[in-house]
């Protein structure tokens, strides 16, 4: 059997971003993305697609529970929102350091 090999995405976010999402039960909230798995291509969002999690009486916790916690969603569910509170798509383009950095592609500023 072939080993499966595990690629990694270039994404158009990163942690800490604030982005809005676009398309599934949370359309048009905003939160600030908390992790990033590149394996996957998901993100955590903050206060977004909440989910109750079940957990057995443990020794920290001797009654169990239900805990609510952010699941990942697809990275490409989510837009990056700029400085003016708008949601915009970016592209790369070289810097005055001769690094790439991101801009918004409607206002052509720098993110």
């Amino acid at each position: 059997m072939k080993a499966k090999v595990e690629q990694k995405h270039k994404l158009h976010v990163k942690t800490g971003d604030t982005v809005k999402v676009i398309a599934g039960d949370d359309k048009g909230k905003t939160g600030r993305i908390i992790s990033v798995k590149t394996d996957t291509n998901k993100v955590v969002v903050e206060g977004i697609n909440i989910v109750s999690k079940a957990n057995k009486p443990s020794a920290k916790n001797p009654n169990g529970g239900i805990t609510k916690l952010e699941a990942p969603i697809n990275a490409s569910n989510v837009q990056l929102v700029d400085a003016t509170g708008v949601a915009v798509r970016t592209g790369k383009k070289l810097g005055d350091n001769g690094k790439l950095q991101r801009y918004s592609k409607k206002s052509g500023d720098l993110i």
